[in-house]
């Protein structure tokens, strides 16, 4: 048993670079999958992209940072910082998604989202496997909850007129 579970170790150590980008790649179609259920502007394939992308330059940051780097010679680079510029890049494409039509403003949520993912993205990359899934599973609860919210009509509710007494206010509404 112990050859076993050391093998699957192994292998899953040995493979962990491509099981980064599957994971961010289901995770990215599951939420593009629930937008494009909505008929929002960035669906499916947007949001798998976003995610894929985001986890390949993370990917390629922390391993190109270890790779090139020359531990004693005082060389050392920053894993991380290639993957802030990532973060300019989603702006740019969330701010692509985001449309004004008069007072309304249209695809903020679209925008957030993509923002989103490619937080997914990052951390997944990252090898962040536990809370990037557990971020997932809670943010669409919560989103889940909130659509319930939002689809509930609100009413507004007509307080009686203080100061006059139900007669008073039957007399007022005879000539009406």
């Amino acid at each position: 048993m112990t050859e076993i579970m050391n093998g699957v170790s192994g292998f899953f150590w040995q493979y962990d670079i491509y099981f980064r980008i599957v994971i961010s790649a289901v995770l990215g179609f599951i939420i593009g999958w629930d937008r494009t259920s909505k008929n929002k502007p960035a669906g499916l394939k947007t949001y798998t992209y976003v995610s894929v992308a985001c986890t390949l330059i993370t990917i390629v940051s922390i391993e190109g940072a270890q790779m090139l780097s020359e531990p004693d010679s005082g060389k050392m680079m920053d894993p991380l910082r290639l993957a802030a510029q990532i973060v300019s890049g989603l702006g740019f494409l969330g701010a692509g998604v985001i449309l004004k039509d008069g007072l309304r403003v249209k695809g903020l949520t679209s925008a957030a989202m993509i923002f989103y993912v490619g937080g997914i993205g990052i951390g997944i990359g990252a090898g962040f496997y536990s809370i990037v899934i557990f971020a997932t599973i809670v943010t669409t609860i919560m989103t889940k909850i909130g659509n319930i919210f939002e689809g509930r009509e609100i009413t507004t509710v007509r307080l009686p007129k203080l100061g006059k007494k139900k007669d008073e206010e039957d007399e007022d509404n005879v000539g009406t």
